[in-house]
């Protein structure tokens, strides 16, 4: 009997410990933040509560590491200060963040980061400098220094937008074999193989690149979670651009508008996620819009269509996440100093408003560690 008991109880803590997740916010520390704030964040109920925060200038991206031991962040600098890269162990028994080391990223205004699932590099996008940048990692979790710099050329039609390169993002494949890089100030996503035994990990793969009409401005890209599709979100038109990912290929599928058709006012649109069962496409829209675009997938041709769109709770919604369990989205409104818990209906993938929210100084990403 004792023994039953004391199997139950491992259970319901490994159930109870499993809903657990931290929640990680990087921001603009221009205006009273202090850098990442960390939270505890319950899958199940939607419930966040502030356990620790790190100063860091800027830290407008993160990526934690597969295993969550560590967390990497672009400082997003530029100018007389120049754009820096950022390592932080992670300690899952209290969420506390310990600063590494940092290192240049030769490149203003860093805007986007990403590290391979072994933790052998991680890669840097500069927005400003239009150029990636490559850091082996440490077996401390520290960065090396940059091994490889790849700088963009070009421009495109919108000349305050598109004035020269200016790389979005930089996304693995699923197999992580190549990198793509959305680069907005040309209108092309470039196309990287991946081979994290060489020095130079990353080979361009020239007939591999795609265009885009000018003058949309690539932003942010991302694979279907278990079918053989991508996404693109171009920030200047508003609008989402779908492809079959096939033998490392990316062939045009559709382009459709982020927004709903009755819109009429600026058109920036920010970031893309997918449920996890791969069902829904979400899509975050600033301008005048400050709503979230909601998709249905049409699973054996890929292709979307807009279902509905709902209000982001607060003003320029930029970058959101959807939860593991994908029972909640939160948005991050980065000019109202709020994120924003919505619950999801996985069956008809529209938001419900929780009345929760979370009050932080600029949010501009969202990631979340396992406890």
């Amino acid at each position: 009997m004792k023994l039953f008991c004391f199997i139950l109880s491992l259970l319901f803590f490994s159930t109870l410990f499993s809903q657990q997740y931290y929640l990680l916010v990087g921001t603009y520390t221009d205006a009273g933040s202090e850098g990442i704030y960390v939270y505890d964040f319950n899958i199940q109920t939607g419930e966040s509560k502030l356990v620790n925060k790190v100063a860091s200038k800027n830290p407008s991206y993160l990526a934690p590491s597969q295993n969550g031991k560590y967390v990497y962040a672009v400082n997003e600098n530029g100018g007389n200060e120049p754009g820096t890269v950022s390592a932080f162990a992670f300690n899952k028994s209290n969420g506390s963040l310990t600063f590494l080391n940092s290192k240049t990223t030769s490149g203003d205004h860093p805007c986007y980061i990403t590290i391979n699932k072994k933790s052998t590099h991680v890669i840097v996008g500069n927005y400003s400098g239009g150029n990636l940048a490559v850091f082996p990692v440490l077996k401390n979790g520290s960065l090396d220094n940059a091994s490889q710099l790849i700088t963009h050329m070009g421009k495109s039609v919108n000349k305050e937008r598109q004035e020269k390169s200016h790389v979005h993002a930089v996304v693995f494949s699923p197999n992580e074999k190549q990198l793509y890089v959305p680069d907005l100030g040309i209108d092309k996503v470039l196309a990287y193989s991946f081979n994290p035994a060489q020095p130079k990990p990353l080979k361009e793969l020239i007939g591999h690149h795609i265009a885009v009409p000018p003058g949309s401005g690539p932003r942010h890209f991302l694979f279907h979670p278990n079918r053989p599709f991508a996404y693109l979100i171009e920030e200047l038109t508003g609008t989402v651009s779908s492809y079959r990912y096939q033998n490392g290929r990316l062939r045009f599928l559709q382009r459709t508008s982020s927004y709903s058709k009755d819109y009429k006012g600026v058109l920036s649109s920010a970031d893309i996620h997918i449920s996890p069962e791969g069902d829904n496409l979400y899509t975050s829209n600033r301008g005048n819009a400050n709503d979230i675009g909601i998709f249905v997938i049409e699973p054996s041709i890929g292709t979307i269509r807009l279902k509905a769109s709902h209000p982001s709770g607060g003003v320029k919604p930029r970058n959101f996440m959807i939860d593991p369990s994908g029972n909640f989205i939160l948005v991050a409104n980065q000019d109202s100093d709020n994120i924003v818990v919505f619950r999801r209906n996985k069956s008809t993938g529209l938001l419900d408003p929780t009345g929760q929210e979370i009050k932080v100084p600029n949010p501009v990403c969202l990631q979340m560690i396992r406890k």
